[in-house]
């Protein structure tokens, strides 16, 4: 929908200051706050919303117009697609949309002019592993890489399929990466040696980066933090809100590539992958740079092809199955969560200050 489409001037102005935003935000962003203008667009004018909301961009961020606009979002009123329209939106898009709000309402209200938010419930996360269980994990890992062949209920673990587990579980627990980001991972990020793992964060959102940081620098919580910097701080006074968002903007952008030292038992597994890994990649002509790659043909292409996201957690969850079966007998064994989201939030790792010489 280009700007002429709109029939509120509202509207207008607001989709021209997106316009405005292009090359200072990425792609991806531009295109969630384009998603809001036309939001927006199907807002203004219902009963709901007041008569003045059509008016000027500015008129949207009152009160009086953003609880209807964000109370017809919530309750899907005003999806794009009318097969969709009365389906609730998930609090992930919720979040988006309250993001993309934050973000116009910078441009369009007078500076000093203080913006009232709607509040966004935070969603119930999956629980996290005990340092107990992940270290079983570990050990669990490199023992499932010395067995012999494991075939059970069609799922079958080759030799370089265990090698690859052993050594995405070992950088998972180090680093702590996004399927994403460990997908992107090349050789280039990796330490001399092995020493250590590079990691290119990818989360837009910034309480995933400094939350850590800033919590050691303000004697804070880090999840007090991370709900400030998210924009979920509802209990938080604004002294802590104020404090908290000067610290943040101190420290500035986080670097493109954040480092990770490797364990020794890390270093072994990864350096033992990349042996069975060089096999793998040897007979393609080309892109061999990739760190995490196939072990067997798929849809996706033959062997030795970079490994997508999604090939990723299908063969981590592959593999904790696997694990989870084989020690059902030990003693004291817990089950473990075959999701690498819980897993990476279940440690804590801090990045190298400098990176690996």
């Amino acid at each position: 929908m280009t700007p002429k489409q709109y029939t509120a001037s509202s509207v207008r102005q607001l989709s021209a200051v997106v316009d405005g935003m292009a090359g200072t935000v990425s792609e991806g962003r531009l295109r969630q706050l384009r998603m809001v203008v036309d939001m927006f667009g199907r807002a203004v004018g219902r009963d709901e919303m007041p008569n003045r909301s059509s008016r000027t961009a500015e008129q949207l961020f009152t009160w009086a117009a953003l609880r209807p606009f964000w109370e017809l979002a919530a309750a899907g009123e005003l999806r794009h697609w009318e097969k969709d329209v009365g389906k609730p939106l998930p609090v992930t898009t919720l979040r988006v949309v309250r993001n993309c709000l934050e973000m116009l309402a910078a441009r369009v209200l007078p500076e000093g002019k203080r913006l009232r938010l709607p509040e966004l419930d935070v969603p119930e996360l999956k629980a996290t592993v005990d340092g107990r269980a992940l270290d079983s994990l570990y050990r669990g890992m490199v023992d499932l890489a010395a067995r012999g062949p494991l075939v059970r209920d069609g799922t079958a673990l080759s030799p370089e399929d265990r090698a690859r587990l052993l050594a995405m579980v070992a950088v998972l627990l180090d680093a702590a990466p996004r399927s994403g980001e460990m997908a992107a991972q090349s050789l280039a990020d990796l330490g001399p040696g092995e020493c250590a793992v590079g990691v290119r964060r990818r989360s837009q959102r910034r309480d995933e980066y400094r939350a850590g940081e800033v919590a050691a620098l303000t004697g804070l919580h880090p999840r007090t933090v991370a709900s400030v910097l998210s924009g979920l701080g509802h209990g938080v006074s604004e002294a802590t809100e104020a404090r908290v968002l000067e610290v943040f903007a101190a420290l500035g952008p986080p670097p493109e590539v954040q480092w990770f030292e490797l364990r020794e038992g890390s270093r072994v597994a990864v350096r033992r992958w990349l042996e069975v890994r060089k096999g793998l990649v040897n007979p393609l002509t080309g892109q061999k740079t990739a760190l995490w790659v196939s072990i067997a043909p798929s849809k996706a292409g033959p062997i030795g092809i970079p490994l997508r996201p999604q090939g990723l957690r299908q063969a981590y969850a592959r593999g904790i199955t696997a694990l989870n079966w084989v020690m059902a007998g030990e003693y004291g064994w817990s089950p473990l969560p075959t999701t690498m989201e819980q897993i990476r939030r279940s440690v804590d790792v801090v990045p190298l200050l400098e990176p690996p010489a």
